[in-house]
């Protein structure tokens, strides 16, 4: 697919974890100025607007990649048709799926011209989980911890077994979970330099809106910053 064509890292996403479309393309629109490179259809947003979400970013981003954040836990090679038809570039599977689940993920990935993410949150070993989900075909592995689980057990960060992880598989890897400015940029010196920012930085994530009004210099300052930083190793081209 051309939009992934040419990958340079470090890469800026952004997750677009809110709930109307109009926000969504609007928060969209200020992020790509500052100069954010994917675009991602936060879980929230394709509860709210369904394929309209996808289909909306696609319309307005024509040239940005679009992550649809489906955590899809079965039914995935459908989940995976449905968003590749409606213009997203890449979607995302669970490492707690069944097996089936995430060939299956796979399979409409390869069939469609889209990469698949997989996503180790809440596993039991994280570490193990990436491997095994290199195994099975994903492109990208997503090391996360979630929202539900940082808000339980304080302290929490996907810079906890981050270089284990990086050192496990040959993918691109991406750290999600409520990162700071620092942390993302740490990241991307981590070897992870697929960098995601949402909650809190940009996206209060309570309410689910943009966090405040002064989106474009956050987002301005995150992207300039983290493409200044070079990875400890380079990651495989997808």
């Amino acid at each position: 697919m051309s939009r992934l064509g040419n990958v340079t890292y470090p890469i800026v996403q952004l997750s677009l974890d809110l709930t109307s479309l109009e926000e969504a393309i609007a928060t969209a629109e200020i992020a790509v100025e500052a100069g954010v490179d994917w675009l991602e259809a936060g879980t929230p947003l394709l509860l709210a607007e369904g394929l309209h979400a996808v289909e909306g970013l696609r319309a307005r981003f024509p040239d940005h990649p679009i992550v649809a954040d489906l955590k899809t836990m079965d039914g995935g090679y459908l989940e995976a048709e449905m968003m590749a038809k409606a213009g997203a570039d890449l979607v995302v599977v669970m490492g707690r799926a069944h097996e089936a689940t995430i060939r299956r993920v796979v399979d409409a990935a390869r069939d469609f011209g889209i990469k698949v993410m997989g996503d180790n949150l809440a596993a039991d070993d994280r570490v193990a989980n990436a491997k095994w989900m290199e195994s099975l075909g994903v492109d990208f592995i997503v090391h996360h911890i979630g929202f539900d689980e940082r808000g339980l057990i304080k302290g929490l960060s996907p810079l906890d077994e981050l270089d284990e992880v990086v050192r496990a598989v040959s993918l691109p890897v991406q750290a999600v979970g409520g990162l700071s400015i620092e942390q993302a940029l740490e990241c991307a010196r981590r070897g992870a330099p697929l960098v995601v920012v949402g909650a809190p930085l940009v996206i209060d994530g309570a309410a689910f809106k943009p966090a405040d009004g002064q989106l474009f210099p956050v987002l301005q300052r995150i992207c300039t910053d983290i493409k200044t930083v070079s990875p400890k190793a380079a990651p495989k081209l997808i």
